[in-house]
């Protein structure tokens, strides 16, 4: 009897520390939504998007979702600055951007988990590689792709670029180069 009450009292246990490992977790996830809940969330208080662009099959995806976008300092700055999406880019979902849909015609379900054919989106965001983060400034337009892997000290100097504009201040690759010399990270890694 003592034995079965000792192990009921160690499961109870085990079962507290994960919900609260896992309560501690969830404070530290990036507000993901869809591209249309993004805009529509624009209309009430404006943000710029950042958009994941990943695949299933795509190790470095895997890698920005749980060392980049699991990072404390990331997923408080975009959470406040950016309304985020995620995106497979080889999904089959429907997406209305702009007043157009787009669709992935060419999809294969038995090819969920590889390779598949691009969705038309990925298209009109100049998605060439995956991951690819996308941004979009308070009206949806089409900003720019960064795409690679990037780790979150990387993310952060795009992350400010754009939420603070200074993109718009760089027609050269000479004043990108100046703003990466003097840019200070402040993320944790």
């Amino acid at each position: 009897m003592k034995k079965i009450h000792f192990i009921l009292t160690f499961v109870a246990f085990i079962t507290l520390v994960s919900f609260q490992n896992a309560a501690e977790t969830s404070e530290k996830e990036i507000n993901w939504v869809t591209i249309e809940e993004a805009i529509e969330l624009q209309k009430k208080a404006p943000k710029k998007i950042i958009m994941d662009v990943y695949t299933n099959w795509c190790g470095p995806c895997k890698l920005l979702d749980k060392n980049t976008f699991h990072n404390e300092d990331v997923v408080n700055y975009i959470n406040e600055h950016y309304y985020a999406v995620k995106f497979n880019g080889e999904g089959n979902d429907t997406v209305t951007y702009k007043d157009k849909t787009y669709t992935n015609p060419n999809y294969d379900a038995g090819k969920a988990n590889r390779r598949n054919s691009a969705h038309q989106f990925t298209r009109v965001l100049n998605v060439r590689a995956y991951p690819t983060m996308v941004f979009f400034d308070e009206e949806a337009n089409f900003i720019a792709p960064i795409s690679g892997y990037l780790k979150p000290k990387q993310i952060e100097l795009y992350l400010k670029l754009f939420k603070t504009d200074k993109h718009k201040e760089m027609d050269t690759q000479e004043k990108f180069n100046e703003y990466y010399k003097n840019f200070k990270p402040t993320f944790k890694e």
